[in-house]
């Protein structure tokens, strides 16, 4: 996979005082042409770089919210086509330009946008377009954002010794945004752009107003939950006559019944928020394997982790009920996990040379309350 550069313009921007969070201009230092390129010192420095964005995977659904490449969707309203959308427009006049003035003006118009985000550091920003020749006729943009890295010294001459860069940037942690996105070669999505950010400043994402992400897995498998979890609510206080939703609770006569629904109503919604979740003990175990069931037939493959006080277990959803089971004994968690053979990673322990006892073994003694202690303490025995 060779991309052949197009057109190519470079732009520094630069904070006007010493506050790095401050105002900050831009300038446009070149706009080169195919034959620029080729001999120019950005080459060797972005070659690799269109091919490295190009084969990075990416998902609609992305694994969490916090993935640094994500796919996004340019966004119009119902009935109209994608010329509609302004960051659309102005990816396709960068994609068409007829000349290197032409090009200049348009990585100018999309520059003064990029400067108005709140996010917009200083750097090097780059636009490009390139082509796959051997696959399409039309050019990718590409857009690199390279933050500079002013603590970088170079070995300088016999008396100094060392000098430091004033302004220095690497390719380690280039921002881009590949457009169309290209999920395999051969195939192209003209609604879609890649957009790669591995920082906690969502730079392109503020930049680009008029395009949106599809809802990550694990928020998707949230609103599935709260989903079952309103169902649950549903049927459990239809009983009563009580509306569940807050604005019509709120219009009910005060009972006893109304007070206890909306107070379950409200610990839900403590529960859903909270980033450090207990378990809640409100389901049967036949109630979750079932929700698991429905959850992961329309996700499969999803996650399961927890941490049981500080053992960390990782699995599958589709683990629990089968390989995982959650019980409780004498008043505390028991964490069953199942399986067919075990394998130990780097470094041996005395534990790989255990000849496992038999379940009802185990038991008797996790039921008699013997654990193992600290060396001086004493056993405790509940």
């Amino acid at each position: 996979m060779k991309f052949a550069v197009q057109y190519l313009s470079f732009f520094v921007i630069q904070n006007e005082g010493s506050d790095p969070d401050g105002p900050k201009k831009y300038k446009h230092y070149q706009t080169l042409t195919h034959e620029e390129y080729q001999d120019s010192e950005l080459k060797l420095f972005l070659d690799g770089e269109f091919k490295r964005i190009a084969k990075r995977k990416a998902e609609i659904n992305a694994v969490s919210e916090q993935v640094p490449t994500k796919i996004g969707r340019f966004v119009v309203e119902p009935g109209h086509d994608l010329t509609s959308n302004p960051n659309y427009n102005l990816f396709q006049r960068l994609r068409t330009a007829a000349d290197k003035a032409e090009f200049h003006n348009c990585g100018d118009d999309l520059l003064r946008i990029y400067m108005d985000t709140q996010s917009a550091r200083g750097g090097a920003f780059v636009l490009a377009t390139a082509k796959l020749n051997e696959l399409y006729n039309d050019p990718f943009l590409f857009l690199f954002k390279c933050d500079f890295e002013s603590k970088i010294a170079r070995v300088s001459d016999e008396k100094s010794l060392i000098s430091q860069v004033e302004m220095a940037i690497n390719a380690k942690n280039i921002k881009s945004i590949q457009y169309p996105h290209m999920p395999e070669e051969g195939m192209l999505e003209e609604w879609e752009l890649k957009i790669h950010q591995a920082s906690h400043a969502r730079y392109f994402e503020d930049f680009l107003k008029y395009v949106s992400y599809e809802k990550s897995k694990p928020e998707i498998v949230a609103d599935q939950v709260m989903e079952l979890v309103h169902q649950y609510m549903e049927t459990k206080w239809q009983g009563a006559d009580i509306p569940y939703h807050a604005e019509d609770a709120a219009e009910a006569a005060e009972t006893e019944e109304t007070v206890a629904m909306r107070q379950e109503k409200q610990q839900f919604d403590v529960w859903a928020a909270g980033e450090k979740r207990e378990l809640q003990e409100k389901w049967t175990h036949e109630h979750v394997v079932e929700a698991t069931k429905q959850i992961v037939e329309m996700q499969p493959d999803l996650e399961l982790k927890f941490r049981l006080d500080d053992v960390l277990i990782k699995g599958h959803m589709d683990d629990y009920g089968n390989n995982i089971h959650i019980a409780r004994m004498n008043g505390r968690y028991v964490v069953l996990i199942e399986g067919d053979s075990f394998q130990f990673d780097k470094g041996v322990s005395p534990i790989e040379l255990l000849h496992p006892e038999e379940m009802n073994e185990v038991l008797r003694r996790v039921g008699n309350g013997v654990r193992r202690v600290a060396p001086g303490e004493a056993p405790a025995l509940d």
